[in-house]
């Protein structure tokens, strides 16, 4: 499990983790864990697993630290 924080999150249901190694990863709102959508807000630091997505790598299983 990484860890991040979050670096932008939009009003269409996905956002951006900044991971710490110089990239940013994707995360959609269905892949957040006991916790909503609309809660969450840049700075936060949370936890995911790396995921392949059709577009690329993206984050799943995320929850706030």
């Amino acid at each position: 499990m990484s860890e991040g924080t979050i670096k932008r999150v939009t009003d269409k249901g996905f956002g951006f983790i900044d991971t710490g190694k110089g990239s940013d990863i994707f995360f959609h709102m269905s892949a957040i864990e006991g916790a909503r959508f609309e809660d969450l807000q840049p700075g936060q630091r949370v936890t995911y697993d790396e995921g392949q997505g059709p577009k690329g790598p993206r984050a799943e299983n995320v929850r706030l630290v």
